[in-house]
């Protein structure tokens, strides 16, 4: 939830330096998420079955935010 939410708050800042800040912390909770599967899988809560969709869809968000950041930081220098 706080992936979407922190984009949704930023997105609503005037500037887009501001939203670029609150796409870092959507950053910040993918990665968080990413531990919390990978815990899961280590304490055998998930099958490795079950983790690799999860990872995949972790990586393909993140790539996703990270051009979403650069993008809000050309837009901020131009």
């Amino acid at each position: 939830m706080s992936v979407p939410t922190n984009i949704v708050e930023g997105s609503a800042h005037a500037s887009p330096h501001e939203f670029a800040r609150f796409v870092q912390y959507s950053l910040a909770s993918v990665s968080e998420l990413e531990g919390h599967i990978q815990l899961a899988r280590d304490l055998e809560l998930i099958t490795e079955q079950d983790f690799r969709p999860f990872l995949t869809r972790i990586v393909d968000v993140r790539k996703m935010l990270h051009g979403l950041l650069k993008t809000l930081k050309e837009a901020g220098n131009g």
